[in-house]
């Protein structure tokens, strides 16, 4: 409107940025969070790097990305980074590098070199100490520690990117910063994060993601095996045919891919010790469920989205869901990008699929040893006519799930229960 008189009222830069360290991450996922930026980067190595010093302690995270420029790291360290993302790259807000790092320390410092002829090395720090004195959004070039030297060196003989976290008041308080705690403290997160890692970025790790080589990511100098939910090396397990749903947004139409597995139950596993490691860091109840992907990144792994409970019966079931960053805003997809919503359209269209998949793992379950071996006190005779029932409910509900739409096949099952209910229990229904 003609004449109206505007104010820029710019947010307090202490405040603001205090308030930023409680998004909800924590050390793995704010550490993946800077991976992101470094597979965005171009990057084919990752280092992961704790050092614990006595009441100095830091953290590193490298790459052999192609680097910023001056303007770039500038950029890079702004709270909203004034860029647009491509499709499919893992950025969204232009939050992550300073969000994830705060939640973690107080001092955030960046290096980086782009040419691989000449050895300049650009860095500049956020230093929210700074910021508190001087309410003021400063970034500070060429500032020195034994973390940011370290740092240094390793950016000597080729290109890319560290990110150095030191003052770490959310990793190690303040009494323990010193002592045995904190030293072990310090290699339990660097655990934890090595199996956050292997399972967020496993697409990557295995060379799975078209397009791009494998990513080498290391954690104190181990390298990480890819931790992938759906057992692809396992003879006996089951794949599902992959399914494809339209799902409208503001700008057209963008493609959400469903595909089910059935993993073996233990007995069939190919060793004890796989059967343990997919089991997955959550172990195997938790671990069923829905294992969701914005650009080839797992954002959620398990769980069913409130379609269906966590079941014991079920916790053979495993499945993937695909989804590109134009379809970021309908799964609700948070800064931290650890939580997803399903659209009420997804919701719908999945209703079926999750239930003939949570039918054939039901199945799988029930016929394995150990499935047999929770019935060893009853009598042969009652044992073979219990499973035979259930074998029968198993065929009957794939039989229904196969021919009748899902509203049809609930009315079926509602009608049977209500008449029979013994037979339905006995039935498994």
């Amino acid at each position: 409107m003609t004449g109206t008189k505007t104010y820029e009222v710019a947010p307090s830069a202490a405040r603001l940025t205090g308030s930023l360290r409680d998004i909800g991450y924590d050390f793995p996922t704010a550490v993946a969070d800077l991976v992101d930026n470094s597979i965005t980067a171009g990057a084919s190595r990752i280092n992961v790097f704790t050092q614990f010093e006595p009441n100095g302690s830091y953290v590193l995270i490298s790459d052999d990305g192609a680097g910023m420029t001056e303007s770039g790291l500038v950029e890079a360290l702004r709270f909203g980074t004034r860029r647009d993302y491509e499709t499919n790259e893992l950025g969204r807000f232009g939050l992550g590098l300073k969000t994830g790092s705060f939640s973690q320390c107080r001092k955030l410092t960046v290096l980086t070199r782009t040419s691989q002829k000449q050895r300049a090395i650009r860095v500049m720090t956020l230093d929210l100490n700074r910021i508190a004195r001087t309410d003021r959004w400063d970034i500070t070039a060429n500032e020195t520690s034994p973390a940011i030297e370290r740092a240094r060196s390793l950016l000597q003989e080729s290109p890319g990117t560290v990110v150095v976290w030191e003052d770490l008041d959310r990793v190690l308080p303040e009494r323990y910063a010193e002592n045995g705690w904190g030293r072990r403290r310090l290699r339990s997160l660097a655990a934890k994060t090595s199996e956050h890692l292997a399972m967020v970025f496993h697409r990557f790790i295995a060379g799975d993601v078209t397009g791009r080589g494998e990513v080498v990511i290391c954690v104190d100098e181990q390298k990480l095996r890819a931790w992938e939910p759906f057992a692809p090396d396992e003879p006996e397990r089951s794949v599902l045919p992959q399914q494809v749903f339209e799902v409208e947004t503001s700008s057209g139409s963008s493609e959400v891919r469903f595909q089910g597995f059935v993993l073996p139950a233990r007995d069939r596993f190919s060793s004890l010790d796989e059967f343990e490691r997919l089991s997955g860091p959550l172990k195997w109840n938790r671990q069923q469920g829905l294992y969701i992907y914005r650009a080839n990144r797992l954002v959620q792994h398990g769980g069913w989205s409130g379609l269906r409970g966590i079941d014991e019966h079920m916790k053979l079931a495993r499945a993937s869901i695909d989804f590109d960053t134009d379809l970021d805003e309908a799964f609700q997809i948070n800064v931290a990008k650890m939580s997803v919503e399903l659209p009420p359209a997804v919701r719908q269209m999945l209703e079926r699929p999750v239930q003939e998949l949570c039918v054939l793992a039901d199945d799988a379950y029930r016929r394995s040893a150990n499935g047999r071996g929770r019935t060893e006190t009853a009598s042969k005779g009652t044992r073979a006519s219990e499973t035979a029932l259930r074998d029968v409910g198993i065929a009957l509900k794939a039989a229904l799930l196969e021919d009748n739409s899902l509203a049809e096949f609930r009315s079926a099952l509602d009608t049977l229960r209500a008449r029979h209910p013994e037979l339905a229990k006995q039935l498994n229904l």
